[in-house]
C-alpha cells in the first residue's frame, strides 16, 4: 500500500502534474484510448494528469490523462488517407522474396512470408 501513496499526489507538488494510483482518477479525465473509443482526441490540449502504476522491479507505468471537456471529435478519414492507409499494409503483407500478398502481416522477426522462411517445412504449405 505504500507504493499507492507514493502515486497518490493531486496537488502535483512532488511529480509536477496531478497524480493518481491506477485505476483511480477522477471523473472527467481519461487516457488516449478512453477518448478513442469515444470517439475523440485530445485536440492539442495539455496533459491534465497523470495515473501510475508502480511495478517491483522497474519503473512505474505511466498514463497520461486528458480533459473530457476540452476533446474534440475525432477528424473523420478523407478517401486520400484512406488509400495511403490501404498502400502502407499491402506493403506489410507482400512478400520481399516471392513478391506475393501473404495475406497476413509479415513478422518483422522473419522478414518474409512463412513458406519462403521455412521452405522445406511440409505444414507452411
Amino acid at each position: 500500500m505504500a507504493a499507492l501513496g507514493r502515486c497518490f499526489d493531486p496537488t502535483g507538488a512532488r511529480h509536477g502534474i496531478p497524480t493518481y494510483p491506477w485505476r483511480c482518477a477522477p471523473d472527467g479525465l481519461a487516457t488516449r484510448r478512453q477518448l478513442r473509443a469515444r470517439g475523440l482526441r485530445p485536440g492539442g490540449q495539455p496533459v491534465a494528469a497523470q495515473v501510475l502504476r508502480p511495478r517491483s522491479r522497474r519503473g512505474p507505468l505511466v498514463a497520461y490523462l486528458y480533459r473530457l471537456d476540452k476533446a474534440k471529435p475525432v477528424r473523420p478519414m478523407t478517401p486520400a488517407k484512406r488509400g495511403a492507409l490501404a498502400c502502407a499494409m499491402r506493403a506489410r503483407r507482400t512478400c520481399p522474396r516471392c513478391c506475393t500478398d501473404a495475406g497476413y502481416v509479415i513478422p518483422a522477426s522473419l522478414g518474409v512470408c512463412v513458406p519462403c522462411a521455412y521452405p522445406d517445412d511440409q505444414c507452411a504449405a
